[in-house]
C-alpha cells in the first residue's frame, strides 16, 4: 500500500466505483467538495458508480440526481441505473426469495437486539429490501469491537453473510456480494468481462476488502488505517486525507494526469 502521491497511471482510468459511507462523506455528510469532485469526474469523461451497504430508497434518489453511471446498493443486492429517463434495475434475488429471507432477518434483528446493548437497528432500515443493518455509531454511542463481533457471530451463526462497514454491520441470505454485482454491472452495460487498470475502486473500511482482493488497482482514502490490521487484502494506494478530504485528493489525481 503506497501513498498516492506515488501513482502513475499507465491509463487513463475510465470507470470509477466508490464506496459512500466515510469515503466520499465525512462526519456523515456529503461535503461541496466531494460532491464537486462526483462532477468533475464526470465531466471529464470518468464514469462513476457507488458501490454501498444503503438502502434502495436511497439508491432510487442517487441514480437519479447524483452525476453517477449506476449505483450498487445493500453491499451487492441489486443495481440501479438511470438513463434517458428509464430506470434499471437488477436484482441478485427474486422478489420471492428476499420476501423470505426478509422473515428469517426479522428473527436475527430480535436476537441481536437482545443480546448486544446498545445496538440498534439502523435508521434507514425501512428503505431496505434484502439485508438487515445494525447501527453500531451512527445514531447509538459507539460500540466496542467485541459488541460489534457479536452482531457479526450472531448473523453468521444463523447462517447469514455478515460485513461491517464503518458505521453498520450488515447481514443477508445469499452469495452475492460487492464484487459480483460490480461484475454483473460490467457486462450487462458496459459489455466488460475482465477488469483491467483503466476501472478502478475506492473505499475505507473491510467490507471493501473483497473490493481490494479483486480490482489490479484500487485506492482508499487515509481512514483506511484504522482497520488496515484486519485487512489480508489492501488497496493499491491511500489518500493523506480522510473522508471526502481524500476522495477530493483522489479525484485531483485523476483529473490531472
Amino acid at each position: 500500500m503506497r501513498p498516492l502521491s506515488k501513482f502513475q497511471a499507465n491509463k487513463k482510468i475510465q470507470i470509477v466505483f466508490c464506496d459512500i459511507d466515510d469515503t466520499i462523506t465525512t462526519n456523515g455528510k456529503l461535503g461541496p467538495e466531494s460532491y464537486k469532485s462526483l462532477w468533475d469526474l464526470s465531466r471529464d469523461g470518468i464514469k462513476v458508480i457507488p458501490v454501498t451497504g444503503r438502502p434502495a430508497g436511497w439508491c432510487e434518489m442517487i441514480a437519479r440526481f447524483w452525476p453517477v453511471d449506476g449505483v450498487i446498493g445493500e453491499n451487492g443486492a441489486f443495481y440501479f441505473r438511470y438513463k434517458e429517463s428509464s430506470m434499471t434495475r437488477v436484482f441478485a434475488q427474486e422478489n420471492n426469495v428476499r420476501e423470505s429471507n426478509r422473515k428469517k432477518l426479522d428473527q436475527i434483528c430480535d436476537e441481536v437486539l437482545k443480546k448486544v446493548q446498545g445496538s440498534a437497528v439502523a435508521s434507514d432500515q425501512f428503505s431496505r429490501i434484502a439485508d438487515l443493518a445494525i447501527d453500531f455509531c451512527e445514531d447509538v454511542s459507539p460500540l466496542n469491537k467485541s459488541d460489534i463481533q457479536k452482531i457479526v457471530d450472531i448473523f453468521v451463526a444463523n447462517g447469514a453473510t455478515a460485513k461491517v462497514s464503518s458505521i453498520h454491520v450488515n447481514g443477508w441470505f445469499g452469495d452475492y456480494d460487492k464484487v459480483s454485482m460490480t461484475e454483473t454491472f460490467l457486462k450487462k452495460e458496459y459489455d466488460i468481462s475482465e477488469i483491467d487498470d483503466s476501472i478502478t475502486f475506492i473505499g475505507d473500511s473491510p467490507n471493501d476488502e473483497p473490493m481490494f482482493k479483486k480490482f489490479p488497482l484500487s485506492f482508499a482514502v487515509a481512514n483506511i488505517q484504522s482497520f488496515i490490521n484486519e485487512l489480508n487484502h489492501k488497496p493499491s494506494f491511500v489518500t493523506s486525507l480522510n473522508g471526502g478530504e481524500g476522495f477530493t485528493e483522489f479525484q485531483k489525481k485523476l483529473t490531472d494526469t
